[in-house]
């Protein structure tokens, strides 16, 4: 299976630039990003070793890690769909979302511990997850359609963590939207509630979550901040995956994106995102 590229017609303001990396620096930066998952050292900016580094190059990077980790016996089991709120969108100039790969060691059960050392900088983020029951992948797949392929809704917490390093010491530079992309849009970890709903049994514009650390409050948002519906946030995806020949597949997860800001996660955090009559979801950080 062949990642599929979502870079075209995604910077608002000019023509999206050419590749201008090659396939070996690709490669590298791949191999790069991997050895950070698996060290715990974050690498320095990609778009500081490449400053003309391009979307397309991203997802180039995330193409080669997917690959990497095919081979190396991952699954996929769904996808994260990231940059769905106006506020993320207009900080990093561009006007669309942006998507990761989730794969089977990333699923976490509710109420979970989250073994000392398995991230570097976790954060997370409350949403409402998409189970699957049926394939969709068309050029102009329309919101019955994904309501129609979609099992059942369940709140849900994205565990983010960052394989590059947040800021560059030296220049001040910080990282950007490319070097997110490039490492999986940021992706570490899903942790999906218990309660399984209808999609239609409740208005998801207005399922919300209080999230609190320690037992205080950090966040709380509505699911009216992505892209006004979660339901448009899949079918956004979808479309995409069509463009490139790919399908949402039967039992795939999809995480809709966020309605909150990212919630540091430090050593012995306890997070809980209660979504009222939605449901809860919970893990701890030893």
């Amino acid at each position: 299976m062949q990642l599929f590229n979502m870079a075209s017609n995604s910077l608002p303001t000019s023509k999206q630039p050419k590749t201008t990396m090659t396939p070996n620096d690709h490669e590298l930066a791949a191999s790069d990003l991997l050895q950070a998952e698996a060290s715990g050292k974050q690498i320095g900016l990609l778009s500081l070793r490449h400053p003309d580094m391009s979307m397309d190059d991203a997802y180039k990077i995330q193409n080669a890690i997917y690959r990497e980790k095919l081979n190396k016996g991952r699954k996929v089991i769904g996808w994260k769909i990231g940059l769905t709120s106006k506020a993320m969108q207009y900080a990093l100039n561009i006007d669309i979302p942006d998507s990761g790969i989730l794969f089977d060691d990333m699923l976490f059960e509710t109420g979970s511990c989250i073994p000392k050392g398995r991230f570097i900088q976790p954060r997370i983020e409350a949403e409402i997850a998409f189970v699957m029951k049926s394939a969709i992948g068309d050029a102009t797949v329309s919101r019955e359609a994904v309501i129609a392929a979609t099992d059942y809704v369940t709140p849900a917490i994205e565990i983010l963590d960052t394989r590059i390093q947040r800021q560059d010491a030296q220049s001040g530079q910080t990282r950007n939207v490319f070097d997110t992309i490039s490492d999986n849009a940021a992706n570490a970890g899903i942790v999906l509630g218990k309660e399984k709903h209808a999609i239609d049994a409740h208005d998801l514009r207005w399922v919300g979550a209080v999230t609190t650390r320690d037992g205080e409050v950090e966040e709380t948002g509505l699911g009216a901040g992505v892209l006004n519906d979660p339901v448009e946030s899949v079918v956004w995806l979808a479309r995409r995956m069509a463009q490139y020949g790919q399908t949402i597949e039967p039992g795939h997860v999809i995480l809709s994106g966020s309605f909150i800001r990212p919630v540091e996660c430090p050593t012995g955090a306890n997070i809980l995102a209660d979504f009222g009559p939605f449901g809860s979801v919970a893990v701890n950080f030893a």
